[in-house]
Parts: structure tokens; C-alpha cells; sequence
């Protein structure tokens, strides 16, 4: 094991009896913030600091076999017991270089998820609505809760735009990857002459931030719109003025929502929308600061600007950050997007841990 990555468990070592000493301590226990926090931490410090004591004594039960090896009578055993401690050794040590791969804070929240047409026109709406089955499909899959906060329909049946919450468990640490330009492919359904056309969409990720963690929002700086959420007619359709648009001044942003009768709950969705986008707005400026936008980035919708293809007549999707093809795109479309999370999260790792074994990384 290099020295580097020896000194950083050393340091967790040390962590953890700092950690026991403050749970123990009686005002931390009544500060249940807090006493939440460091029991999250610990929980996540013990298993590496676990680990760790098991490779060192793994490491001492090597050096005892080694030492018997200049004795006929237990040599043999000694061989078997080097083998088996070597072993054992080198998957303890994958085992905690994965364990000491910095983890985003952000993963276990909720996301907002927002997709938006680009260039190609009504074929590019359609595509958005496409993107749309395929998460709301693959939330379907993971188990987790989806609502749809906003929407803005074409004239087709596709979307302009729409932004959809979905919650559950690690929502942004499997969706944050998607975050970007979407390409596609395909011949429209209104084209007459079998032409393939190419049209764009951009995803954006966002983590949905805890109630005490929202940006706080001075109420000067909105202007906050009421109007009659659109609908397919019937019964259900809103009589009132419930939809709920909210602009922050100071930046353009704008966040709306129209998916419940309750126009107090319809402000509350919005809001916490908008403060997700500033507090990602913020996210981004830092990440851009530092050069290291490659997460952050979403696009600008040209057909040029993308992370990923969807190729219809091939049926194959690109993912070109990792250079991923898999030929099978329908059943990606149909929400059976595991390879292509589990893909880019395993180039993530791949590149946190060359930084982590050249001593890059920092706990």
C-alpha cells in the first residue's frame, strides 16, 4: 500500500475517536442537526477504519508466516497461509480504495429534472417527451416517486419543456450524469421523403437542496405571477388562477409550477425549484472557477453541443464523455438505463481513483 493512502487511513483512524468522543458529549446529543450529521459520518468512517484494521491484520499474519518459513517442519503451512493472507491482502485493498473515493454530498437527495427542446423544432419537443418517458420509465424501475411540476406542451403532443421531481433513493447520484446536451437521430414522423434529421435537447440534474440548506430569497427580489394551469380538459381541469410563476429578479431565473389545485402548495414546489437552480447556479460559477465544469455544464441545445446520441435507424446509443455504444435503444427508451448509469459512475470512480493513488485526491 503507497504511503499516501496509508497516512489518509491513519487520519480516519483518528477521526473516528474524535467522532465517538463528540457523540458522547451531551450537548451534541441535543442538537439533533448535528448529532445527525456525525452519526451519518461516523456510520460512513467506521466501515473504512474497519476495514483498515483488518488489512493490518492481515499484514501482521503475513509477516508471522514469513517468519516461518526457515522452520522445515511448518514451511508448508507457512506457504499456504502467505498465499492466502496475499490474497486477501490485495482485495482489502481494492476494497478500501473504493471506500476512500470522495462521495458528493448530493447524492442521496431528491432532483429536480428539467428538459427542454432545442434546435429541431417540433421533432425536437417530441424528442423531449421521448426523454421524459425514459425517466419517468426508469424512476418506475428504481422504485422511486415522480411528479411532473411543470410542463409546456407542443403543438404535436411533445414537451417545450418540462420539470419533473423525482424522489427516492440516490436520485441524484444516478441521474447527476445526464445533466447535458441529448441528440437525436431519427426520421420524423412528419417527414415525407424518409430523410433522417438530426434535433437536439439539454437535461439538466439538479439536487433538490434540505429545507434549511435553500438559498435564502429575499422576497424584493421576486415577482411572483399567478395564472390558470393548462390541461386536457374534463372534470379536472383547474378553474383558477393556482399556477404559480416565480422570477428572480436579480438573476432571470424562473420557476413555475402548476400541478396541484392548491396554489399555496403550487408556490411552495416553485419555490424550492427556483432556489435548487440558484443554488446550482452558484454550484456552477465555483466549478467553472476552478475548471472543473465537466459535471456542471448543460449545454446550449445546438445539434453540436452533446454528451449523447440517440441513433434511431442504427439503434444505438453514444455516450461520447466515455465513449459508450450500446446498440439498444429501445429498451433504454423503455427506462432500462442501468448499463449507461452504471457506466459513466464506474469511469467516475476510475478517475477518483487514479487521483486518490497518485495522492491527488483529499478526504
Amino acid at each position: 500500500m503507497k504511503d499516501t493512502l496509508r497516512q489518509q487511513l491513519e487520519r480516519l483512524q483518528m477521526r473516528l475517536n474524535e467522532l465517538d468522543a463528540n457523540l458522547a458529549d451531551p450537548q451534541v446529543a441535543s442538537d439533533m442537526n448535528r448529532y445527525r450529521t456525525l452519526s451519518r459520518e461516523h456510520a460512513e468512517v467506521a466501515e473504512v477504519v474497519d476495514l483498515f484494521q483488518r488489512f493490518e491484520q492481515r499484514e501482521h499474519d503475513l509477516a508471522a508466516a514469513q517468519d516461518l518459513l526457515d522452520d522445515p517442519e511448518m514451511a508448508d503451512m507457512a506457504k499456504e497461509e502467505i498465499a492466502t493472507a496475499q490474497n486477501e491482502l490485495v482485495k482489502l485493498q481494492q476494497s478500501l480504495q473504493t471506500a476512500l473515493l470522495p462521495r458528493d454530498p448530493d447524492d442521496e437527495r431528491a432532483a429536480f429534472l428539467e428538459i427542454r427542446a432545442g434546435t429541431g423544432g417540433d421533432e425536437s419537443a417530441l424528442f423531449a417527451a421521448d426523454l421524459a418517458r425514459m425517466y419517468l420509465r426508469f424512476s418506475e424501475r428504481q422504485g422511486w416517486r415522480s411528479e411532473v411540476l411543470s410542463e409546456n406542451v407542443s403543438d404535436l403532443g411533445g414537451y417545450k419543456e418540462i420539470v419533473l421531481r423525482i424522489e427516492g433513493a440516490n436520485v441524484y447520484g444516478e441521474l447527476k450524469f445526464e445533466s447535458g446536451g441529448h441528440r437525436v437521430q431519427r426520421i420524423p414522423a412528419t417527414e415525407t421523403q424518409g430523410r433522417i434529421h438530426t434535433s437536439a435537447c439539454t437535461v439538466a440534474v439538479l439536487p433538490e437542496p434540505d429545507a434549511e440548506e435553500e438559498v435564502q430569497l429575499n422576497p424584493a427580489d421576486l415577482r411572483i405571477d399567478t395564472f390558470r394551469a393548462s390541461g386536457a380538459g374534463g372534470q379536472h381541469i383547474n378553474k383558477t388562477d393556482s399556477a404559480i410563476r416565480i422570477t428572480h429578479l436579480p438573476t432571470g431565473l424562473v420557476a413555475e409550477c402548476q400541478d396541484d389545485r392548491s396554489q399555496h402548495r403550487n408556490k411552495a414546489k416553485a419555490m424550492s425549484v427556483l432556489a435548487a437552480r440558484l443554488r446550482e447556479k452558484e454550484r456552477s460559477a465555483r466549478a467553472a472557477a476552478e475548471a472543473a465544469t465537466r459535471k456542471s455544464l448543460i449545454g446550449t441545445g445546438d445539434r453540436s453541443d452533446r454528451i449523447r446520441t440517440y441513433n434511431f435507424p442504427q439503434g444505438r446509443l453514444t455516450d461520447h464523455r466515455i465513449n459508450l455504444t450500446l446498440y439498444k435503444l429501445q429498451f433504454i427508451l423503455d427506462g432500462d438505463l442501468t448499463d449507461v448509469v452504471e457506466a459513466l459512475q464506474g469511469a467516475q470512480a476510475a478517475e477518483q481513483l487514479a487521483q486518490l493513488e497518485s495522492g491527488e485526491a483529499s478526504l
